[in-house]
């Protein structure tokens, strides 16, 4: 049902972008839908388990869809007056680009974020930017604008926040306060696959306390 959803969607947009041939966000919306598509077989495994963007086979993503969504992309932000689904599509494109997570350019992908929260205040794009500010300048950076995020209150009952924490404080070696985060996400979390994903985290970082 989800693949069909996503195709009807799909084809939708490419409608609307036939429809409107000067409307630069339709592109963008486009686009977007394309190369997140892309990688819909790999986001999880046989089981149901998630798997992270980092982890998927990339030999597995649709390159077909991602050479259209590259160059709707590009379009869309060459455009003069970029919008949101156009930086939202240039996010989508920069992992679409890396042949492995290793090369994903990250502060591409950080400055992006910066110029879509300047767009749409709003705290959960200022969570994906402090992720993406961590993957490129370090956990300790991206822990602290975290924290910030965490005392101004909006995000208390958004799992991806403490998962986010509980990662960066994984890959700091503070395996206790990880262990707490984990555990504060897995009290919100409501899907399945993340549940999972999150339990196994757990009982990492609780293995590494011992």
């Amino acid at each position: 049902m989800r693949r069909n959803l996503c195709a009807e969607a799909i084809r939708l947009a490419e409608m609307l972008t036939t429809l409107m041939p000067d409307q630069t966000e339709a592109r963008a919306l486009l686009a977007l839908m394309l190369l997140i598509d892309s990688r819909r077989d790999t986001r999880q495994t046989p089981d149901g388990d998630l798997v992270l963007l980092e982890d998927q086979d990339r030999s597995r993503w649709d390159r077909a869809q991602i050479e259209r969504g590259l160059a709707l992309a590009e379009s869309a932000l060459r455009a003069q007056r970029i919008g949101a689904y156009a930086i939202q599509a240039g996010i989508a494109a920069e992992h679409a680009r890396a042949i492995d997570a290793s090369r994903t350019n990250w502060s591409r992908i950080a400055a992006l974020y910066s110029a879509l929260l300047a767009i749409n205040p709003n705290p959960v794009i200022e969570l994906n930017r402090a992720v993406a500010i961590a993957m490129a300048e370090g956990p300790a950076r991206g822990l602290s604008l975290i924290e910030k995020i965490e005392a101004g209150g909006e995000l208390a009952d958004y799992h991806l926040m403490w998962s986010a924490k509980a990662d960066l404080l994984r890959r700091l070696g503070d395996h206790a306060k990880a262990a707490e985060a984990y555990r504060r996400a897995l009290q919100i979390v409501k899907s399945g696959p993340e549940r999972r994903f999150l339990e196994r985290r757990l009982a990492q970082v609780k293995g590494a306390v011992h």
